[in-house]
């Protein structure tokens, strides 16, 4: 099988790239034409249910996405690796990391679930395992997550996008997996170089949250808050974004 995707750059670094639950390989705003693809080469993967991989069926769990991105960089020749993955793909990275951990350079968790299970209330629940089937709970967890500071126009945008570019089924089994998937077992203790990068308007994945569930399991991760995002920065400070993950993969 023949995996699609989106290739930026031509660099020695390769570097692979997980979107979000509400994300496609093509959803990263203008963060893409700020890379420097003289170092390094980005392959942005759509999962199965989105954007180029609509069509194509699946369990539509992180250890599915995980298996689809060691076949893609398979695909390209790639032998190692770094990963960035944002928020729900922060945690399918660290599922890459869990089944390939001699493979990979680097981390970026951006904005990213942490590695055990994601707990919720009972009206968190409904707003997010109902997402899939509801237009304004879609609307409703991008204005949280964006600390209600990003205006109905990009809002409106980012809602109308991820219910034309994913399957209801995809985006609703795909939140069930994250919010359960465990980890921690499997990642605990990795020393590789793991960097985690948080908007401070990010009302749910904020850096009091990562401290707490996410930088105590790698020894070797560090944090960076970026002022003026919440949880989208590729789309709220895009330069900051990638001078950020870029001067941590050049180290």
């Amino acid at each position: 099988m023949t995996i699609p995707h989106r290739l930026i750059g031509t660099g020695d670094h390769k570097v692979l790239v997980l979107h979000d639950w509400f994300g496609t390989s093509a959803g990263w705003g203008p963060f893409p034409d700020y890379l420097d693809g003289a170092a390094f080469s980005y392959a942005f993967l759509d999962y199965r249910g989105y954007g180029e991989r609509k069509d194509v069926p699946g369990a539509y769990t992180l250890a599915e996405i995980a298996d689809d991105a060691l076949a893609l960089v398979d695909q390209l020749g790639w032998e190692s690796f770094s990963l960035v993955g944002h928020s729900m793909g922060g945690k399918a990275a660290q599922q890459v990391l869990a089944q390939a951990p001699d493979r990979v350079r680097k981390l970026v968790g951006l904005t990213p679930v942490p590695p055990g299970p994601y707990p919720m209330g009972p009206d968190d629940e409904k707003l997010f395992f109902g997402a899939a089937e509801d237009r304004e709970k879609r609307y409703a967890i991008l204005d949280r997550v964006t600390g209600n500071r990003a205006g109905r126009v990009w809002l409106d945008l980012m809602t109308a996008r991820s219910l034309e570019l994913s399957t209801r089924e995809a985006f609703g089994a795909y939140v069930r997996d994250w919010t359960a998937a465990d980890l921690v077992d499997r990642v605990a203790g990795n020393p590789l170089p793991v960097k985690v990068i948080v908007g401070r308007h990010d009302t749910l994945l904020s850096a009091e949250a990562m401290r707490a569930a996410f930088l105590g399991h790698y020894p070797g991760s560090e944090l960076e808050e970026i002022a003026d995002s919440g949880h989208y920065p590729m789309h709220e400070t895009p330069v900051a974004l990638a001078v950020s993950i870029e001067s941590f993969l050049s180290r």
